[in-house]
C-alpha cells in the first residue's frame, strides 16, 4: 500500500523523487519517537500540494520543484524567497487597524502555508503574540461563531459520550505527543463561552510550536462541549455549540473519564494533555483526578504560578533578601491565584529548608468575601483552606494591604482596576520596592495600568502584567513593563516532557521551570526594570526551560527516553520544529531499525 498513489513500490525503493512531497530532513518530526513507514503516508502534489498547508509554499516552489511536482501553469511565473513571502505578509498584516482582522489574517494563514506562519510569527513574535494569543484571541473567541471558516481542532459534546475513541480515530494525525483541552467554561476573563473557547486550544498550539518548537503535526486542539450557561450565546443564531445548559455532576464526570481513558488507550501516555480554561471547580479536581495516573498540565494553575514565581525570584536581584522574607498578598484565590501560592511555597519551602505549611504563613489570600482566614474554614473550599491563617476578618483590599503589610501585591482576579490609587500607595509606603503584579487579562480585567503603577508608586514599583502594556515614561526616566505570560513558560515545559519521554508531571518539574525563567534574566534586563527576559529570545528561553524539565524528569526516574543525553540544552535546540522550506534532492534513509525508508515516496503520483 502506497497512499493512494499505488504500485509505485519500485520508485519508492529507487528513491527517484519526481512525484510528490516529503518532509525529507525530518523536520516536521523532529520531536517524534521513531519515523512513520512511508507506506503510510499520502503524498500530495499538483492542485492539491497548493492546498496543502504543512507543505505549501506558495510562489517559493523553484523551477524545478514546479516541473517535478506537476505545479507548471498551477503559479505565476515568478519565485519568491520565503523572507520576501514574510516580508509581504507582514506588510498585510499591519495594514488592518482591528486586532481580530490581523487574527483572522493570521488563522487564514495558517491554514493556507504553515511553515509561512510559523517563520512569521517566530521572527515577530513580541509583535504577533498579543494578536495570535492574549489579548486578541479573547475577542476570538466571543465571536467565534460569527468568523467561524474551516473547523480546527476535534469537537468533542455530549452528543458523542460513547464514541470519544472513534472520534479520536477520525484526527488524520496518529503521533500526537501534546493536547490542549478546553471545555470553554472560563475563557480568560471573560467568563463561558462554551464551544467557541476553541480559539484557546488552537492559540495555545500555535504558540506550542513557534515558542517551544514543538512539531504542528504532533498538537491536537480539543473541546469538549457540554453546552453553556451563556444565555447570549444560546441565542446567537452564530453560535456552533450544543444549544442546552452546561452538564454537571456526574454526566460531566463520565464525559471526561471517557475522554482520559480514550486519550491513552489511543495516544498512549506520553501525550501530554493540557487542561486550559476550566471553571475553579472542576480545574483543580480534574488536576486531582489525573495527575497520578496520566500525564497531565493545568496551565491555569501550575504554568501561570511558574512564570510568576519566576519573576518573583528575579525579583529578588531588585531588592534585598530572599523569597522566605517577603510577605504575599493574593487578590484572588481562584486556580491561578491558589496555584501561584502553593508553588511559591514549594520554593520558599525548599530555600529555606522548612516545612510547606510553615512556608504558607508568607501567604494571604483574598477573596470576594474578604480575607480567607481561619474563622471562614467551614466555608472555605478545600484548596483555600490551607491558607486560611489567625486573623480578625478584613473585608477590603486596602484594609488588608494596611494589616497585613505585604512587601508583594499579585491580583488574579480579573476585576478590573481593582488597584485603585490608595492601594499602590499604600504598598509604596510600606516598601521601598513595591512588587505590584497585575496579572488579569485581558486587558479591560487588568488590575492596574502599567502607567498607574509607576505613576502611584512614584517610579518605585517592580511591575508585571498579565496582558501587554507599552513602555511608560516617568520623570525623564523609560519603565518596560514586564508581561507575565505564560508563553514563557508551557511551550518550553511541554518541550522538556517530550524530549525526555516523561510519563508524569511533578512539581519539582514545574519549579524547575520556574527556576530556568528567572535564570535568564541577566544584570542588562534588570538594569531596565526587567523581571523576564525579552520575548525576542524566546526560543532560546524556551530551549532551556526545556532542559531543566527534561533533567528534572530524569533525576525522579520519569523519563522514558533513554540515554539521557549529555547537552540537554543542545538536544532541546536540535529537536524543535523549523519553519525553514526546504528542496531536494531525497533520498533515501534508514530508520533506527535499519529499515530502508524513502523520504520521497511515490513517482508520478497524483494525489
Amino acid at each position: 500500500m502506497a497512499g493512494r498513489g499505488e504500485g509505485n513500490g519500485a520508485a519508492t525503493m529507487a528513491g527517484v523523487a519526481t512525484g510528490g512531497v516529503e518532509d525529507a530532513y525530518g523536520e516536521d518530526r523532529a520531536t517524534e519517537d521513531q519515523p512513520i513507514t512511508p507506506w503510510a503516508v499520502c503524498v500530495a502534489s499538483g492542485h492539491s500540494l497548493l492546498r496543502d498547508p504543512r507543505h505549501n509554499k506558495g510562489l517559493s516552489f523553484t523551477e524545478k520543484e514546479r516541473d517535478a511536482h506537476y505545479l507548471r501553469g498551477l503559479l505565476p511565473p515568478v519565485v519568491l524567497s520565503q523572507e520576501l513571502q514574510e516580508k509581504r505578509l507582514l506588510q498585510n498584516v499591519r495594514q488592518f487597524q482591528v486586532p481580530l482582522q490581523r487574527y483572522m489574517a493570521l488563522m487564514d494563514l495558517q491554514e493556507r502555508n504553515e511553515r509561512l506562519f510559523y517563520k512569521l510569527l517566530i521572527d515577530n513574535v513580541e509583535e504577533l503574540l498579543p494578536v495570535v494569543y492574549t489579548p486578541t484571541v479573547g475577542e476570538a473567541c466571543q465571536k467565534y461563531g460569527s468568523i467561524f471558516r474551516r473547523p480546527q481542532g476535534l469537537y468533542i459534546s455530549l452528543k458523542e459520550k460513547g464514541r470519544i475513541l472513534e472520534l479520536l480515530r477520525n484526527w488524520p494525525e496518529k503521533s500526537i505527543q501534546v493536547i490542549v483541552v478546553t471545555d470553554g467554561e472560563r475563557i480568560l476573563g471573560l467568563g463561558d463561552l462554551g464551544c467557541q473557547g476553541m480559539g484557546i486550544p488552537v492559540g495555545k498550539l500555535a504558540l506550542y510550536t513557534a515558542l517551544g518548537g514543538v512539531r504542528p503535526s504532533a498538537c491536537l486542539p480539543i473541546t469538549i462541549d457540554v453546552g453553556t450557561n451563556n444565555e447570549d450565546l444560546l441565542k446567537d443564531e452564530f453560535y456552533i455549540g450544543l444549544r442546552q445548559k452546561r452538564a454537571t455532576g456526574q454526566e460531566y464526570s463520565d464525559l471526561l473519564d471517557e475522554f482520559m481513558a480514550a486519550i491513552k488507550q489511543h495516544y498512549g501516555q506520553k501525550v501530554l494533555v493540557q487542561f486550559e480554561d476550566f471553571a475553579n471547580y472542576n480545574a483543580f479536581t480534574l488536576l486531582e483526578k489525573y495527575r497520578a495516573n496520566n500525564l497531565v498540565f493545568n496551565d491555569d494553575i501550575q504554568g501561570t504560578a511558574a512564570v510568576v514565581l519566576a519573576g518573583l525570584i528575579a525579583a529578588q536581584k531588585f531588592v534585598s533578601g530572599t523569597l522566605a522574607d517577603h510577605t504575599f498578598l493574593f487578590f484572588g484565590a481562584g486556580e491561578a491565584g491558589t496555584g501561584i501560592a502553593e508553588l511559591v511555597a514549594l520554593e520558599i519551602s525548599n530555600q529555606s529548608k522548612v516545612p510547606v505549611e510553615d512556608a504558607r504563613k508568607k501567604i494571604w489570600l483574598l477573596d470576594s468575601k474578604g480575607l480567607i482566614v481561619s474563622s471562614r474554614k467551614d466555608s472555605l473550599q478545600p484548596f483555600k483552606k490551607r491558607y486560611a491563617h489567625e486573623h480578625e476578618p478584613v473585608k477590603d483590599l486596602l484594609d488588608a494591604v494596611k494589616v497585613i503589610k505585604p512587601t508583594a501585591l499579585i491580583g488574579s482576579a480579573g476585576v478590573g482596576q481593582s488597584f485603585t490609587k490608595k492601594v499602590i500607595e499604600a504598598m509604596s509606603s510600606i516598601n521601598e520596592r513595591p512588587i505590584i503584579l497585575a496579572l488579569s487579562n485581558p486587558t479591560s480585567q487588568s488590575e492596574c495600568t502599567a502607567e498607574q503603577a509607576y505613576s502611584w508608586s512614584k517610579g518605585r514599583a517592580i511591575f508585571g502584567s498579565g496582558s501587554p502594556f507599552d513602555p511608560v515614561k516617568y520623570n525623564d526616566k523609560l519603565f518596560v513593563p514586564a508581561q507575565a505570560n505564560n508563553a514563557y513558560i508551557f511551550p518550553g515545559f511541554g518541550l522538556g516532557v517530550v524530549i525526555s519521554g516523561a510519563i508524569r508531571v511533578k512539581d519539582e518539574m514545574i519549579l524547575a521551570a520556574a527556576e530556568g525563567l528567572a535564570d535568564q534574566v541577566t544584570p542588562e534586563h534588570v538594569d531596565k526594570g526587567l523581571i523576564y527576559p525579552p520575548f525576542s529570545c524566546i526560543r532560546k528561553i524556551s530551549a532551556n526551560i526545556a532542559a531543566r524539565v527534561a533533567a528534572k524528569a530524569y533525576d525522579l526516574g520519569l523519563a522514558s527516553h533513554l540515554p539521557r543525553p549529555k547537552d540537554l540544552v543542545k538536544y532541546a535546540e536540535s529537536c524543535m520544529y523549523s519553519p525553514i522550506y526546504h528542496a531536494g534532492p531525497w533520498q533515501l534513509g534508514h530508520d533506527k531499525w535499519g529499515n530502508t525508508q524513502a523520504s520521497m515516496l511515490l513517482t508520478n503520483s497524483r494525489v
